[in-house]
């Protein structure tokens, strides 16, 4: 029934691409959140001057983690080691790198029952944009259906099917998210 409603495949599948999207959004986004362990992704935002063009450094460097909570970065122009040195200590990463001329070198530490706290605090900020997220593309999604309604073109009846269908896709990423988040949080406040 709900099929033949001109339009109402698309409009669903748009709404669930977009939450889909959050979803993704919210990993990458928890890749960048230092738990202790060393993450290559914990690199991923930090740009390099590269010859006058910000450059993201696992473009211009090779990436290592020889131990749990090291990362090692081997820049292939290493008249850059200097420039990705420098990129790193003014990140917000917050951590010292040490370089010997060729390799850099970024050590983990432990980080303090206070910082874990910051790192839950951060995480949970970011799990409840993805939430509104979601929410604003259910509202959207609905819109749509809303002014088909409006207009004569489908039921109240079918708006009814169509807005429980959208508020199960809700419930399902919205569930998605809280999960991602937990499983984060667990890991910043592993011992």
């Amino acid at each position: 029934m709900l099929e033949e409603i001109n339009g109402y495949e698309e409009n669903i599948l748009v709404c669930e691409e977009n939450m889909e999207k959050k979803v993704d959004w919210l990993k990458s986004e928890f890749l960048t959140i230092r738990a202790g362990r060393a993450n290559p992704h914990m690199l991923d935002k930090i740009l390099v001057n590269y010859y006058g063009t910000m450059t993201p450094i696992n473009q211009m460097a090779n990436i290592a983690v020889p131990e749990a909570r090291m990362i090692t970065i081997t820049p292939w122009d290493m008249s850059q080691v200097k420039e990705v040195t420098k990129a790193i200590q003014n990140s917000d990463l917050g951590i010292n790198p040490s370089d010997d001329g060729r390799m850099i070198r970024l050590v983990f530490p432990m980080p303090t029952e206070e910082r874990r706290k910051e790192l839950v605090k951060t995480v949970r900020k970011i799990a409840e944009d993805a939430r509104v997220g979601i929410r604003n593309e259910r509202r959207d999604t609905l819109d749509v259906f809303k002014k088909m309604e409006k207009n004569k073109e489908i039921t109240q009846d079918e708006y009814s099917a169509i807005e429980k269908e959208v508020q199960n896709l809700t419930n399902k990423y919205v569930g998605i998210i809280d999960k991602v988040s937990n499983d984060k949080e667990k890991e910043i406040l592993e011992i």
